[in-house]
């Protein structure tokens, strides 16, 4: 029996959505190869959500109480991670599928020799190893992939491909670990850093419902009918790139290809066309509803339900039924 660790991605002390969601996979992955869940924890507050992860799966804690682990650039946990796989024996992770996290596993696969899948939506078990569902070239094609036999298998976990689910676990073992950096781990310094923030929106890439705006809004006026419509729902707000490229709203907020990549339960697209660009940022979403006054648009081609019409007048009749339902 082998341990199978899941990176856990946290913020302020508290692991994110999607680190929940990733335990929750590796502990039905663990149900068929009898592995053990291990989390890891590079960076100070380990102690304080021990419990939560625990209940979601984590029968053991690694964890690195140290502000090294983000005080420099990536390699800390690299090195971090180098020493973990070699006091564990392991031979999978579970990463969030974000772009510094892909950095960090990429560095990581080629010190200890292990193959790495990234935007993976669904595992499953097949032969005994691990196989991967993954959409490639925009959202054209849904494979399946698995890491070549003999080596180790990184898997970055897309947001809400999975439940986020409790297991009844109780506390786990907790293991700290004594990293001593490289000089050239420390060679690269964060010398500051800006948390950007979307108010009491959840943010886009972790939201179970996301409100998105296009080039059909017209003017930047139009993301205040989409905040007003995710306020009424409980969702992020996202933007087409042609939309952040207006300067209509941030381009943090940007959904697609070159911006974001989220896959809510839930997405409501206003006046935006569907380019390839923007689909392959949104397309492995759970529910799609498309509000476009052009019944041609590209996007009604991968939408669950499609609305014909102005979102002018669609939208305001329906934050104002969302909200007399609420009140």
């Amino acid at each position: 029996m082998s341990e199978l660790l899941v990176l856990i991605d946290h913020s302020e002390g508290e692991p994110r959505k999607l680190s929940l969601q990733m335990l929750t996979a590796a502990t039905e992955i663990a149900g068929e190869t009898g592995d053990t869940v291990a989390a890891v924890w590079l960076g100070p507050g380990a102690s304080g959500a021990a419990d939560t992860l625990g209940a979601h799966g984590a029968a053991k804690l690694y964890h690195w109480d140290s502000e090294d682990a983000q005080g420099y650039v990536t390699l800390p946990q690299v090195e971090a991670l180098e020493q973990v796989f070699e006091q564990s024996g392991a031979s999978t992770l579970f990463f969030a599928s974000g772009n510094h996290i892909k950095d960090v596993a990429a560095r990581l696969a080629i010190r200890i020799d292990a193959g790495v899948i990234t935007d993976c939506t669904g595992l499953e078990v097949v032969d005994g190893a691990i196989s991967a569902t993954k959409e490639v070239f925009g959202g054209d094609l849904v494979t399946k992939a698995r890491v070549a036999e003999g080596k180790k298998g990184f898997f970055g976990i897309s947001p809400n491909a999975f439940a986020a689910e409790e297991s009844g676990g109780g506390a786990p073992e907790t293991v700290a670990l004594d990293v001593s950096l490289s000089e050239s781990a420390t060679a690269a310094k964060v010398t500051d850093v800006e948390i950007q923030t979307s108010g009491d929106r959840p943010d886009i890439g972790e939201a179970a419902i996301v409100v998105a705006g296009g080039r059909g809004l017209g003017d930047e006026k139009g993301f205040e009918l989409m905040e007003q419509l995710a306020d009424a729902i409980g969702a992020g707000v996202g933007a087409s790139r042609a939309a952040t490229d207006a300067g209509w709203y941030p381009h943090r907020f940007q959904i697609g290809q070159t911006g974001r990549t989220i896959a809510p339960m839930l997405y409501i697209g206003s006046g935006i066309s569907g380019a390839i660009q923007h689909r392959a940022g949104m397309q492995t979403s759970q529910n799609i509803v498309a509000i476009n006054k052009d019944p041609e648009a590209p996007i009604f081609q991968i939408a669950d339900f499609g609305i014909v019409g102005d979102l002018y007048n669609v939208v305001p009749k329906l934050v104002e039924e969302l909200q007399s339902r609420a009140g």
